[in-house]
């Protein structure tokens, strides 16, 4: 799930739930230890497992209500919660957003998924105290061309960001990463919207950014941080408006738009990803 304004306003209150608890949020970016690791290990995997399913059974003539049901039914299944439903009062277990749909899409059991769609969904869980955060794009049934390309780009993307985890490199290096890849194959990055810290709370500093700026100062990275990255990618202009609801946020000129996210932890060596659907059982 992709916030801004909370991480760039130490002062913004957080909304708690009965479905995911969030805890005061801390100023400074949070070291976990090994016992936080291992429970956030089981967080992403649970999340891992939801996005993996709902890859394959995303299909033309369902809803996006009913893949919301199928998430929280799985997620609780799995013994977590939805770190997403209540919210700030979003409604959903899955943010779940259509081809030009940007980012914080509301499951609707009158919105149908077609053929050629590009569908983008977003996750959460929180099990034993901890959250994981996850979002993936699939394109439903045949799809153009330049929309592959898209995911494409907004996949390796995120890896390209990624591949610069490791201790003592900084924020500046996942944003100049992630941006120099994207810009050099054409396509455009949203500015308005971040990665983030994961942990205790669904969105802990720092903010992660997908383009350089001078927003935040350039944090260095530590053994045991844990970090959401999640590039937004456009194949048109970077600039979104946001619906009536209040939540969903689209392109402006109606071009399509894809994301991928990862949790990531920060190792001294390098990096391990809490999300890894790969690394889930069929």
């Amino acid at each position: 799930m992709n916030f801004l304004t909370e991480l760039l306003s130490p002062k913004t209150s957080q909304t708690t739930t009965k479905t995911a608890p969030q805890r005061k949020r801390h100023r400074g970016t949070e070291i976990k230890n090994s016992l936080e690791i291992e429970l956030m290990r089981e967080s992403g995997r649970i999340v891992a497992t939801v996005l993996k399913e709902i890859s394959q059974i995303a299909a033309p003539g369902m809803t996006t209500m009913e893949l919301d049901a199928y998430a929280e039914k799985r997620i609780r299944e799995m013994g977590a919660t939805p770190s997403f439903k209540g919210y700030h009062g979003f409604p959903g277990s899955i943010c779940v957003c259509l081809n030009d749909e940007v980012v914080h899409g509301i499951p609707n059991a009158k919105k149908v998924i077609r053929n050629g769609d590009l569908l983008k969904v977003d996750t959460g869980a929180y099990k034993n105290g901890f959250h994981g955060d996850s979002c993936i794009t699939i394109a439903v049934g045949k799809v153009k061309p330049k929309a592959l390309e898209l995911m494409a780009v907004a996949e390796n993307g995120m890896y390209e960001g990624v591949k610069q985890v490791k201790a003592g490199n900084s924020l500046l290096d996942i944003a100049a990463a992630i941006e120099d890849y994207v810009t050099s194959k054409g396509y455009s990055i949203v500015e308005g919207f971040t990665g983030h810290g994961v942990g205790r709370n669904l969105h802990e500093a720092p903010a992660v950014f997908n383009t350089r700026t001078e927003q935040l100062p350039n944090v260095k990275l530590k053994a045991g941080m844990v970090l959401a990255i999640e590039p937004i990618i456009n194949a048109g202009s970077k600039f979104t408006r946001t619906l009536r609801d209040r939540w969903t946020v689209v392109t402006i000129d109606k071009c399509l738009s894809a994301q991928f996210e990862h949790t990531v932890l920060v190792t001294k060596e390098g990096y391990e990803i809490l999300t890894d659907r790969a690394e889930v059982e069929n």
